[in-house]
């Protein structure tokens, strides 16, 4: 049937759905293409259930034989997902105070071996090997509420050198061998690159990425402000010696002296406040030359240490390049990976970002940035429903940024 047809089948979302279309797939050249992303926008939104095109077509007011078309769109029409998604992310600058960009990972479980970036890891959170996509999602941070606006997907080592395998999923020659570190700093810089999008601090958790420095760095070379968790055996270097002296994040909050304890006030669930201390390193640190190269080498980082309050965890150790900030605003930066972690659940539960069934590289792309499309345009609105449905789990299935190779 033709994307005329369908548009006219699709109920409007009145004037803000509109504008919206208006703005963000601007790009797009042909109107079939513009209907059809209106009926797959739709579709994302309102449908239940899986969300692939046989079966957003049985949504109410779809026809059933809207399935091509949306099929097509996805999988076959030529069109490019970075504007679309750097229009995004200028809407939600525009619409919203941005605080930081994060990042996090999400392991997609597949069956087969034939979709693209499809191969065998070990889920860090659940500690069992699974069959997966791995998929980095960038985040936009404002208040309490993350905004999707850009994905990775990383292939794993065996991508590379099968160049068969590679052309049958149309992968570009310049992903192979990308690592997670890679995807992280050159978003970075197209974010650097981009005038629209807002220079805010990135808020990492690297607590389990074995290249935790090399994105460090990248983010150094892009004059980047940085509030990242970083394991208690991350190197750090003294410089304001004689002789410069490299050691760790734990070992050197041990030193008391030259530590600063601050106490937060928490509210719990139950109403009760209690004293939270975090302990500041007096001075500051910069990375070792052999991890950063030649352009990080000398930035200042503090570090930051919050036992856990109970006593039952290790306690967890931040870096940060924000030397002149409170602690409790490094802190409450922080909480911004912990608000991309419950809007990768929502992502998962209410837009579909699992249920991608076709094998290429650019269908994949396409699938991922109309679920943020799908996202923004409901968070932004205010639409009932954005959030995930009740009973949604409260560790989202998603992780740190786990591992910067395979």
């Amino acid at each position: 049937m033709s994307s005329s047809e369908v548009r006219a089948a699709v109920p409007g979302d009145g004037a803000c759905m509109q504008t919206f279309m208006d703005e963000i797939f601007r790009v797009f050249q042909r109107p079939e293409q513009r209907r059809w992303a209106q009926a797959y926008l739709w579709a994302l939104i309102h449908g239940s259930g899986k969300k692939t095109p046989r079966s957003m077509a049985l949504a109410r007011s779809l026809p059933s034989a809207a399935a091509h078309g949306l099929h097509q769109f996805i999988n076959a029409s030529p069109w490019d997902w970075t504007p679309v998604r750097r229009r995004l992310a200028a809407r939600v600058a525009a619409r919203t105070t941005p605080l930081a960009w994060t990042v996090a990972e999400l392991l997609i479980p597949k069956r087969g071996e034939h979709s693209v970036g499809v191969h065998r890891r070990v889920d860090t959170v659940t500690g069992r090997a699974v069959n997966c996509q791995r998929a980095l999602v960038f985040f936009l941070a404002s208040g309490t509420q993350c905004y999707p606006v850009g994905w990775s997907l990383v292939l794993d080592g065996t991508w590379g050198p099968d160049r068969e395998r590679g052309r049958r999923a149309r992968v570009p020659a310049y992903e192979a061998g990308r690592t997670a570190a890679d995807h992280v700093t050159g978003y970075a810089a197209e974010v650097a690159a981009q005038p629209r999008l807002p220079r805010v601090p990135w808020v990492l958790d690297l607590t389990r990425c074995d290249q935790a420095a090399a994105v460090l760095a990248g983010l150094a070379r892009q004059r980047a402000d940085v509030v990242c968790e970083v394991p208690p055996d991350h190197p750090v270097l003294l410089s304001g010696q004689h002789t410069p002296v490299v050691t760790t994040v734990s070992a050197l909050m041990e030193v008391r002296h030259a530590r600063q304890t601050h106490v937060l006030l928490r509210q719990s669930p139950d109403g009760r406040v209690r004293a939270v201390p975090v302990h500041a390193y007096a001075g500051t640190v910069t990375a070792p030359r052999s991890a950063y190269g030649d352009d990080g080498g000398a930035r200042p980082y503090r570090i930051l240490e919050r036992p856990d309050p109970d006593g039952r965890q290790p306690p967890r150790y931040w870096l940060t390049s924000l030397t002149e900030h409170r602690v409790e605003e490094v802190l409450r930066l922080a909480r911004s990976h912990t608000a991309a972690l419950s809007a990768v659940t929502t992502l998962r539960r209410r837009f579909g970002v699992l249920d991608f069934e076709g094998r290429s590289f650019p269908g994949w792309h396409h699938h991922m940035t109309m679920a943020s499309a799908a996202y923004v345009h409901q968070h932004l609105s205010g639409a009932p429903g954005a959030t995930a449905p009740p009973g949604a789990p409260s560790r989202a299935p998603a992780a740190a940024l786990s591992g910067a190779r395979d």
